[in-house]
């Protein structure tokens, strides 16, 4: 990791809090404090009935007493839970319950206060750190959690547009209303609400949140204690705060910073409300998994939603740039914060800034569709490492880039004008040390024996997903009921138990799925035996801990997930050593981010049932031997791929790219130097210049109006350095041999580098002599097919044209009206050449106003190289072996892979003084940037063209020098 300070923004921070009234305050279970060691540490001190004295509430010392007493009377043996008695009032049997209710009296559900359910109180309650599988909960603002306040958000403007300008209208109307009735009072601070006066008097606890990302928090916490670092939290409370004095929240600010090093970002309730549930969770999640709405009331359009979304970031962006100090390292999280990296970046132009997106990303066709494309990718770019789960989504990435931005994109990443976004992929995973201290705690051995004992001789297939319409628990339930008509006699030994965690309402999916349970219970369901467990509920953590060592198979069929983790910790429980089961199999739908790390698992299509009951079968019936040696692969990946690697490795990469930025950004360059030069220039014996001729020599010309000329000055300073025999001129240009020989037809004996390094003129060869390094017969063939797709947008983009080279098409669209219209055209063109003709090494490069459609192996690099081993080789130069000085100079990206490889000769010692120019200003890898232009580089040279004019009187009519050495080539 980064040896400087990490701060890490995500929208719910590790922290929450639990309030309480003065006069009967109860604090926080003492399973549940943080103490500063970590979750582990301070869950083992608990057991052994420490006492943490960090989560000291802020209120009197009698709830300190209490609290303190509470940890003293806590002691190392935990109370288990008891079986509900199955004897009613009346002295009688009860009737039987059905499968789903048996089972929820069984598995009881997290509970989200301090009350018990059936005379049993859970083992961890809601919040608890040890949840590994949870990571978020549509619970904002649902009601009363841990006493905190609810939301004063109120009900906020209709989403639909055939509502938004009626909804308009009324708000106008209101607001004037107001203005007239309720005159804004004299003092400048507001009124205090009765909610606020509530919280006036309440004590609150620290406590660990109840909404985020745990597998995150698990992730940096693991990499921090690995390596020591200084790591601080960014993000919201998790909950409204409207509700809250002024008071209240600057003593929680202060206390959360100077003791947890946490900062809050204090939201309105009606930001977050608008941010979270109307954008995030409505517009942006449906879109990110493929769920696109398609009626006329989607908020997928453009709507007050965005306002808040936009908001929220700029409150994270305040306060990370609050806090920045020159040397930390931003790390920015998930979906929520798409816009974060853009803005900080607009403060803080040089920081070390990452961003990891921990859902799916989406085709570029699905992410079209949301209206605020631009503005969301413009936020990512902002960056200097953008990552993702798996190469699928930052292929997606990418590709939607270049289809939107119209930018060109590499497999390293987006280049963009003033910079370059390196786009990487980083599986996370789990903490295999935290996670087997956790299956220690005496309630998952507790759970074991239970399951155990309830599913014996049973075959139990375990499944744990949120119940919406991205997790195929429906698809899943219909192959199960495919499997079970198939082969009916398994009916009485095997039994899915499928945990359905319900985070929002989805009334006609629970329809759909409570009609297929009723039909598998009313099939196949006995009074001794029922194949199928539905719980529309979650479960506590020693209990999924304990489901996941006593099942014989797990089963995901997610429709599209970035990194479900669930699988991750099922591989890791059947190790054996919990319980009598292990090695079972592994069911894993294709779709999901565990797919694209795991090798050894059972691979299907969700959408095909027909496959999925025979997946399970396969399971079924699966040897121990063949168990053994797939669980053996899958538990390798596991151990290797942990989440404290995945956060180490991500910030030794963020710190890579970072640096190599820094030294690429404008800033960073400096100005060439004529006096060094000119030291460097008297000195050698064999100098080889290759310059780059449009934006370098001369300024950019169009095709059409504007003719190539044959610039004066050019060719006088040119003819100059070639009078010095110790010099090797050679000119790149992207133009065709016969262009460039009409420019320079008065400089005898250029070298020429036509269509970016196809066409190769050797120095001092004649003006025609010209060698080809291509094939042309293969370039007419991808041309022809090529030029079809260009035609097909040149006919739907008026103004545009098509400029055919030899090598190489250019569709130009600087003359089209429409320029938004045409740079999304031209996106969507380059990604079809792209990805049509990927097999045939060819691509299409977006450039100023046009699409540039070449081969990969040849350019400008490729023909700089050979030309500099020709001179090497033949001894071409007065006979002195290679080159002792190289100048570089150019003004583009297509010169940026000859900036590069001209370093590396320097780099190498195989060219004692190297120098490489960048003309303008931009990010580069060049060593030195003229910020003037053509005008400063030409008077560079003319310099250089003096000092050999001043130190060796030449014959400049004696030509004998080129003559000869064209004859030597010849």
């Amino acid at each position: 990791m980064s040896t400087g300070h990490i701060h890490v923004a995500a929208l719910f921070q590790p922290y929450t809090l639990r309030f309480y009234d003065k006069e009967d305050a109860r604090p926080s279970s003492p399973e549940t404090v943080r103490t500063r060691e970590g979750p582990v540490a301070n869950a083992q001190s608990q057991l052994d009935g420490q006492k943490s004295s960090e989560n000291v509430p802020a209120c009197d010392s009698p709830v300190a007493e209490e609290q303190a007493q509470l940890g003293a009377q806590k002691s190392s043996t935990v109370k288990l839970p008891t079986r509900p008695s199955t004897t009613s009032l009346f002295n009688g049997p009860t009737p039987p319950l059905t499968p789903t209710a048996a089972a929820q009296e069984f598995f009881f559900p997290l509970a989200t206060s301090d009350s018990t359910k059936s005379g049993r109180r859970p083992s961890k309650q809601l919040g608890d750190p040890r949840s590994l599988a949870r990571s978020e909960i549509d619970e904002w603002a649902q009601g009363p959690v841990l006493g905190q306040p609810r939301s004063l958000a109120g009900p906020l403007p209709s989403g639909s547009i055939l509502d938004f300008a009626k909804e308009y209208e009324r708000q106008v109307q209101l607001n004037e209303a107001k203005k007239k009735t309720h005159p804004p009072p004299r003092s400048r601070s507001p009124p205090r609400t009765s909610h606020e006066r509530g919280f006036e008097t309440k004590c609150w606890a620290i406590e660990d949140a109840i909404l985020g990302n745990a597998g995150l928090v698990n992730a940096v916490r693991s990499a921090a204690d690995t390596e020591g670092i200084d790591v601080s939290w960014i993000g919201s409370l998790g909950f409204p705060t409207d509700a809250l004095p002024a008071a209240t929240r600057e003593a929680i600010r202060d206390h959360m910073l100077n003791e947890y090093q946490s900062s809050v970002v204090y939201l309105t309730d009606k930001d977050f409300s608008g941010h979270y549930i109307h954008y995030c969770k409505t517009i942006l999640w449906p879109i990110f998994h493929y769920q696109v709405p398609d009626h006329p009331k989607s908020k997928a359009y453009e709507d007050h939603s965005w306002e808040f979304y936009r908001n929220v970031n700029q409150g994270f962006a305040d306060k990370i740039v609050e806090g920045y100090k020159r040397g930390d390292t931003i790390w920015i999280h998930d979906y929520h914060l798409l816009l974060v990296p853009g803005m900080v970046r607009k403060k803080l132009p040089d920081a070390s800034i990452g961003f990891f997106l921990h859902t799916a990303f989406p085709s570029s066709e699905i992410f079209r569709c949301l209206a605020t494309r631009k503005d969301l990718l413009e936020g990512m770019l902002g960056a200097n490492l953008v990552a993702f789960q798996t190469d699928e989504y930052a292929q997606h990435f990418l590709q939607t880039c270049s289809r939107i931005l119209n930018v060109e994109t590499t497999g390293e990443g987006v280049q963009l004008e003033d910079h370059f976004v390196n786009v990487v992929s980083e599986p996370i995973g789990i903490i295999p040390s935290a996670l087997d201290e956790y299956r220690k705690d005496a309630d998952v051995e507790y759970w074991i024996d239970e399951i155990n004992e309830k599913y014996k001789d049973k075959v139990l297939i375990v499944a744990r997903d949120r119940l919406d319409n991205v997790h195929g628990v429906r698809q899943k339930l219909l192959a199960y009921e495919l499997f079970l008509n198939r082969y009916p006699e398994l009916a009485d030994k095997t039994v899915l138990l499928q945990v359905a965690t319900s985070t929002s309402e989805q009334n006609e999916l629970l329809t759909v799925v409570a009609d297929i349970c009723s039909r598998i219970d009313n099939r196949y369901s006995t009074l001794t035996n029922h194949p199928l467990v539905f719980l529309k509920q979650d479960i506590a953590t020693p209990q999924y801990l304990a489901l996941m060592s006593c099942a014989d198979v797990l089963m995901i069929s997610a429709l599209r997930d970035g990194m479900n983790l669930t699988p991750h910790e099922y591989v890791y429980c059947q190790d054996g050593n919990a319980g009598s089961k292990k090695h079972g199999p592994l069911i894993l739908s294709e779709f999901t981010g565990s797919a694209a790390v795991f090798n050894d698992h059972i691979s299907i299509n969700p959408w095909d049932y027909q496959k999925m009951a025979n997946a399970i079968k396969t399971a079924l019936d699966m040897t121990d031997a063949e168990k053994e040696s797939r669980w053996i692969g899958l538990h390798s990946i596991v151990m290797q791929q942990t989440g404290g690697r995945w956060a180490m490795e991500l910030n030794k990469a963020l710190a890579k790219v970072h640096e190599e930025h820094n030294q690429r950004s404008s800033t960073s360059v400096p100005r060439l130097s004529a006096a060094a030069i000119s030291e460097k220039y008297k000195r050698a014996q064999n100098r080889v210049f290759i310059i780059d001729y449009e934006g370098t020599l001369a300024p950019h010309t169009t095709r059409e109006g504007i003719p190539l000329t044959s610039p004066t000055r050019v060719i006088d300073t040119l003819n100059d350095l070639m009078n010095d025999p110790k010099n090797t001129v050679y000119i790149m240009s992207g133009r065709k041999p016969e262009e460039l020989e009409k420019v320079f037809r008065t400089a005898n004996g250029l070298g020429l580098i036509a269509e970016n390094g196809c066409f190769v003129r050797g120095y001092g060869a004649a003006i025609d002599d010209w060698e080809v390094v291509v094939d042309l017969e293969d370039v007419d063939r991808w041309k022809s097919d090529v030029k079809s797709i260009l035609h097909y947008y040149h006919e739907r983009m008026e103004g545009s044209y098509i400029e055919e080279r030899h090598c190489s098409l250019l569709f130009h669209y600087e003359k089209v009206d429409d320029q938004g219209a045409a740079t999304r055209t031209a996106g969507d063109c380059a990604d079809q050449i792209k990805s049509g003709f990927q097999t045939m090494a060819i691509h299409a490069v977006p450039v100023n106003k046009a699409v540039l459609v070449e081969q990969v192996d040849f350019n400008k690099c490729t023909a700089a190289t050979n030309v500099y081993n020709d001179l090497k080789a033949k001894n071409v130069i007065g006979g002195h072996g290679g080159p002792d000085f190289l100048m570089v100079a150019g003004d583009d990206r297509e010169d940026e892979v000859v900036f590069r490889w001209a370093n590396q000769l320097g780099k190498d010692e195989e060219v004692r003084d190297v120098f490489t120019v960048s003309v303008g200003k931009r990010n580069t890898e060049a060593q030195a940037a003229v910020t003037q232009g053509s005008t400063g580089l030409l008077g560079v040279l003319q310099k250089l063209a003096k000092i050999s004019f001043d130190s060796e009187p030449v014959d400049y009519f004696n030509s004998s020098r080129k003559a000869s050495s064209a004859a030597e080539r010849t």
